[in-house]
């Protein structure tokens, strides 16, 4: 250190690293970016929408087909007074039978992804 010319200078930037290494994570290969825990928490998410959007839809079917049948019924007593009944009794069971329908799809995705989560929680919880 002659005539205190020879100084150590450090910087550091939280902000700007985190800018580096958003950048970079967008060049990486797909596979690289995506780590094993969220991998398996997408599947774990994937095991359920199919069945949530299926029952979904049946429960909003369900009801406006009781709607139907209940305008039916009530505005043209009528002749549409039966059908009205008919179509809402219909209705009703579609709505009825969302559920199940729901459980019995999400069984379903479950036991076609149970190995690879099964796969993916194995190599999670090993000590490296």
């Amino acid at each position: 250190m002659e005539n205190g010319k020879d100084t150590f200078t450090y910087t550091y930037s939280a902000k700007q690293q985190q800018e580096i290494r958003n950048i970079r994570e967008k060049y990486l290969p797909k596979e690289d970016k995506e780590d094993k825990m969220e991998r398996l928490r997408r599947l774990d998410r994937k095991s359920t929408k199919k069945g949530a959007a299926v029952s979904l839809a049946a429960g909003i079917a369900g009801c406006l087909l009781l709607g139907v049948g209940m305008c039916c019924a009530m505005v043209w007593k009528g002749a549409l007074f039966i059908p009205g009944v008919v179509v809402g009794l219909v209705g009703i069971a579609v709505v009825a039978a969302a559920y199940p329908l729901y459980s019995r799809i999400t069984q379903k995705e479950r036991e076609k992804l149970a190995p690879q989560i099964l796969k993916l929680a194995d190599e999670l919880s090993k000590p490296e």
